[in-house]
């Protein structure tokens, strides 16, 4: 069993920067790939960004490439996901989820989730 929980959203002005956070429980945190969805008022939930639980290799939504930086501390149990040159159409709830042993953008093959971390970018 693995218990996330995410912090470090907010409201924030188009082009600043936000850093969230996602602890997780348990002791087999290394083992476990992570992921950042999000989702919209209306719409469904989107992948974000992933980090691979062996080689901390990454892989982001087209929407976030080159803005977005995930990253992971095995030491701390934590993700991180840094987000730069906010926009308007980035605001969503943000969700960490957690996979073992696997890599995916695809949301249900996730097994844990978090409750999920409010971002508001205001234009």
């Amino acid at each position: 069993q693995v218990q996330l929980v995410e912090s470090g959203g907010g409201l924030v002005q188009a082009g600043d920067s936000l850093r969230l956070s996602c602890a997780a429980s348990g002791r087999t945190f290394s083992s476990y790939s992570m992921g950042w969805f999000r989702q919209a008022p209306g719409k469904e939930r989107e992948f974000g960004a992933a980090i691979s639980w062996g080689d901390s290799n990454t892989d982001y939504a087209d929407s976030v490439k080159g803005r977005f930086t995930i990253s992971r501390d095995n030491a701390t149990n934590t993700v991180y996901l840094k987000m730069n040159s906010l926009k308007p159409e980035d605001t969503a709830v943000y969700y960490c989820a957690a996979k073992r042993f696997i890599t995916t953008d695809l949301s249900r093959r996730y097994d844990y989730w978090g409750q999920g971390t409010q971002v508001t970018v205001s234009s």
